[in-house]
């Protein structure tokens, strides 16, 4: 049985920084990309960044380029997510999640590619 389980959010005032933890276990992390979504209340979950199962690719949706980052280590199956510059618009509760193929060559952005989730950590940006 796989688990997915974050932990990181929180409240924080617009300008801030909190950093998502995603710890995986019950199969071999290494083998499988990951992913980081995001749903706010009465919207459709949406991508926000993807690692490669290398770490060697990243990809990140363009509402949070430039200000997230995302990374893992494979010897702790955690994956991160670094979010600076946090704006209110970025208040959600944010899910991690595997790729349900191993060894992808591309970063899949939609949600139907991932096949275990997270129980989901909220993150509430005041302004």
């Amino acid at each position: 049985q796989v688990q997915l389980v974050e932990s990181g959010g929180g409240l924080v005032q617009a300008g801030g920084s909190l950093r998502l933890s995603c710890a995986g276990s019950g199969r071999t992390f290494s083998n499988y990309a990951m992913g980081w979504f995001r749903q706010a209340p009465g919207k459709e979950r949406e991508f926000v960044a993807g690692i490669s199962w290398s770490g060697g690719r990243t990809y990140y949706a363009d509402s949070v380029k430039g200000r997230f980052t995302i990374s893992r280590n494979n010897a702790k199956n955690t994956v991160y997510l670094q979010m600076n510059s946090l704006k209110p618009e970025d208040t959600a509760v944010y899910y991690c999640a595997a790729d349900s193929v191993s060894f992808r060559t591309v970063i899949v952005t939609t949600t139907t590619g991932y096949n275990y989730w997270g129980q989901g950590t909220q993150v509430t940006v005041s302004s």
